[in-house]
């Protein structure tokens, strides 16, 4: 059995790496490297394996994440039995800050798209920082207001915009700067309010008039400027 002197240099350890962590997210990266280390002191790292939930909405919200490796995908449940993709984020990121604030019930669900470590954060232990710091209030906000805007925006195209200008919009965004995208069909079905039938039919039309290639969990862009006007089109 392993004694207290053991057990040290790996937590000490553990601490640094979160401290590290804190320091690369924007919302902590206001704040001294003592009051960060003093948060990494109570943070506890956890793994998930692809697929496992790190929550679900509705469960009590008493924890704030930060993660380290992996990418958590952010959905919702619709009534229709499926999940609506609200967002997709990786290292350097947080989640959950909502219930967080509140104390209340989760507002959406959290899975682990791929090997995840995420660094918690109890609600005990950052909401007296957020009381002496309003710089870090702050700058909460402004990630709150950034993704309130962007799941408008989102639920303003499910609700206004036909499936195909979605479809685009959703590829190129995944996309940025390279040329393919690795998703099955039914992530991106999820990620624009669709059936995935729906979208594969959407997709092979495109791919008959050269604008995509499409194979087994992976897009490529082949006519940028036709998808972009796509997506532009009102």
């Amino acid at each position: 059995m392993p004694n207290v002197s053991d057990e040290m240099p790996a937590v000490a350890t553990v601490a640094s790496d979160a401290a590290s962590l804190l320091a690369a997210c924007v919302l902590f990266r206001a704040l001294d490297e003592d009051t960060r280390r003093a948060l990494a002191l109570r943070a506890v790292r956890k793994r998930y394996a692809a697929g496992e939930t790190v929550f679900a909405v509705g469960a009590p919200g008493h924890a704030m994440m930060a993660i380290a490796r992996g990418t958590i995908r952010i959905s919702y449940p619709t009534t229709r039995g499926r999940a609506l993709v609200l967002a997709d984020l990786g290292p350097g990121e947080m989640f959950g800050e909502v219930a967080l604030l509140d104390g209340r019930e989760r507002s959406a669900t959290a899975t682990a798209v791929t090997p995840c470590e995420v660094v918690v954060l109890e609600r005990c232990h950052v909401v007296p920082v957020l009381r002496e710091r309003p710089d870090v209030c702050l700058k909460l906000l402004d990630l709150l207001c950034a993704r309130l805007r962007r799941s408008d925006e989102r639920m303003a195209d499910i609700a206004f915009s036909q499936l195909p200008v979605r479809l685009a919009k959703t590829i190129l965004s995944r996309a940025g700067a390279l040329e393919r995208i690795d998703l099955s069909q039914s992530d991106i079905a999820d990620m624009v309010g669709s059936a995935r039938e729906n979208v594969n039919r959407q997709l092979r039309a495109w791919q008959r008039r050269g604008i995509v290639d499409i194979g087994l969990g992976w897009i490529a862009i082949r006519r940028r400027a036709d998808l972009v006007a796509i997506a532009d089109a009102v």
